[in-house]
């Protein structure tokens, strides 16, 4: 019965403060390191770091700390060894050699969480592709390190198949990953045009791994998503329908967590996912006002944001977890931000009125007359206006109508010949 119980795997984490790195940025993404290790299970056991001009191109760090790092790793009888980055092809076959224990780096980590984390079939899809394009260059001269895939970190997904075989099985399961992708892909922008051709307000909750976006989109939906105090607690995207207090409807959208130094190959695979920020109409921007790294927190969302070319969508940025904070904290100001907990209704209650505002830009008001007799232009304003006002004027058998519409909605057509003040921007649309 014993040997059916999975003990928690240990490990030792390995850093490398560079001379031309910012040390705080290298702090951070050890803390980091740190992080991910507890959210995939294991026990830290040491942290050993090296300063240094440069990295090791075949050892990482210099060979006197690398043995030093194997004694240590025999003495704590641990798992696996742990480096901050990405290691090479011939650093990760030449470690190999050193120690009597698994060897995997940042993003080999964040890959296995990401594996175990996925929900969803195009979820799966991306973490696996990522997994092989991450695995195809590292076969070679991995039969040591291949033997002890019995199981734990490092070990989720094709991790668990027979990577012993040819270049060319794994070539072809790439192939078929990416058209599966593709498939999946085609239909998100299926749904994304749909609800683009009907006008509906699209908000993309973005932020830094853990800032408390699943738990707004919670709150304020209603939503099940999973939240807890861990690195990638929610991988899928989810998008829910929210009512505002005017009674428009939007959708709301929460998207994976960014991390600094986040695998090239798994923001390639996920930017079909990430892809959906660039359809937003606002993007709400979550920071964890809490922690003390929150503004390189921004830095790398932000930096994110430019890769994806959606710097350009409207932001709100969203200080969470204003309950945590003592009294003189500061906050840095930007041109439209909020300071909320996730946890306060009032608080929400002001977040859903910046949202508000905020959608309401992207609406004219118009003021109509519309005979009795057409039910059917005063089941449109229902339908696509809010904070909709009528007055039935019995002399000229009309309603008097005042009504806010999507300045892009196709209905201005069909309205036109009833507005009685036409804005600039219907007459240009007509």
């Amino acid at each position: 019965m014993n040997d059916l119980i999975k003990m928690q795997e240990t490990a030792i984490l390995v850093g490398c403060y560079l001379d031309n790195r910012d040390e705080e940025r290298t702090r951070l993404s050890m803390e980091e390191l740190h992080e991910l290790a507890d959210t995939a299970g294991v026990e830290v056991l040491d942290v050993i770091t090296q300063n240094r001009d440069r990295v090791d191109s075949a050892w990482y760090l210099g060979t006197g700390k690398i043995d030093e790092i194997a004694q240590r790793a025999e003495e704590l009888e641990v798992d696996v060894i742990i480096f901050n980055d990405e290691l090479s092809p011939s650093q990760t076959r030449n470690l190999d050699k050193v120690f009597d224990c698994k060897v995997i780096d940042r993003t080999q980590l964040i890959l296995d969480i990401f594996a175990g984390r996925a929900q969803s079939r195009e979820g799966k899809i991306q973490v696996e592709l990522a997994q092989y394009n991450y695995l195809l260059p590292r076969l070679a001269g991995q039969g040591k390190q291949l033997s002890r895939l019995g199981g734990g970190i490092g070990t989720r997904g094709p991790g668990e198949t027979k990577l012993e075989s040819d270049r060319r099985h794994i070539r072809k399961r790439i192939s078929e990953l990416k058209q599966q992708l593709e498939d999946t892909v085609r239909t998100r922008q299926l749904h994304r045009e749909r609800r683009k051709k009907n006008n509906v307000f699209q908000i993309a909750l973005v932020g830094y791994t853990n800032a408390g976006k699943s738990t707004i989109l919670n709150k304020l939906t209603n939503a099940n998503t999973l939240q807890e105090d861990k690195l990638f607690a929610t991988l899928d995207p989810t998008t829910r329908q929210l009512e505002l207090p005017n009674g428009l409807d939007v959708l709301l959208t929460d998207t994976v967590g960014f991390i600094q130094d986040l695998p090239t190959s798994l923001v390639a695979a996920f930017r079909s996912t990430l892809e959906g920020v660039k359809e937003a109409d606002l993007i709400l921007h979550v920071v964890d006002s809490h922690h003390p790294d929150f503004q390189v927190h921004m830095e790398v969302v932000d930096k994110i944001l430019r890769e994806l070319k959606a710097e350009e969508i409207p932001q709100l940025v969203v200080f969470n977890k204003a309950d945590m904070l003592t009294e003189g904290s500061y906050l840095p100001r930007a041109d439209e931000s909020i300071l909320i907990s996730a946890m306060r209704e009032d608080d929400l209650k002001q977040l859903l009125a910046r949202i508000e505002s905020f959608a309401l830009q992207s609406f004219n008001e118009m003021k109509l007359r519309v005979p009795v007799e057409r039910g059917d232009i005063l089941s449109l304003l229902h339908r696509d206006g809010v904070e909709m006002e009528q007055e039935f004027n019995e002399e000229e058998a009309a309603y008097l109508i005042t009504v806010r519409v999507n300045k892009e909605n196709p209905i201005y057509g069909r309205i036109a010949p009833f507005l009685l003040d036409k804005p600039e921007t219907v007459e240009e649309s007509w």
